[in-house]
């Protein structure tokens, strides 16, 4: 299968989300903290570090392999309907969060619903653009 320079870019943030952010959350997640303290900080600032270097490194390779440049319209309409897509889910964690805030003690599950939406609305919107490139759309 000949993926464009896009399609890979796509298949790298993808991996690198999953792989990074399940790890922190595997790390992180059951807490009985009710706070989010120090220690807390820690884990996310190497996720963050770690899904930086993975991405910049991963983009260095896969330009230095494909040479192909240029975006279409096509490629902007299906970043478009991606985006529209990751809106939705990210839209639904933000209300979760806020109804997580009136029954729970502490923002550390505030906090956690909130990131789990912003990555979990990142493979939405990746996801659906990688389908709609495969698809033509």
């Amino acid at each position: 299968m000949d993926l464009s320079f896009r399609e890979r870019s796509l298949w790298l943030m993808l991996l690198s989300l999953l792989a990074v952010f399940g790890f922190y959350f595997a790390t992180v997640l059951p807490s009985s903290a009710a706070h989010l303290g120090p220690e807390h900080i820690a884990p996310f600032a190497v996720a963050v570090v770690v899904l930086v270097i993975m991405q910049v490194a991963g983009h260095i390779v896969i330009a230095l392999v494909d040479r192909r440049a240029g975006e279409d319209e096509r490629d902007r309409l299906i970043e478009l309907k991606g985006i529209r897509n990751a809106a939705y889910v990210l839209a639904t964690g933000v209300f979760s969060a806020l109804c997580a805030a009136m029954l729970t003690k502490g923002n550390f599950v505030v906090i956690h619903v909130l990131l789990g939406a912003w990555v979990l609305a990142q493979v939405v919107e990746i996801v659906s653009q990688l389908l709609l490139q495969r698809r033509g759309a």
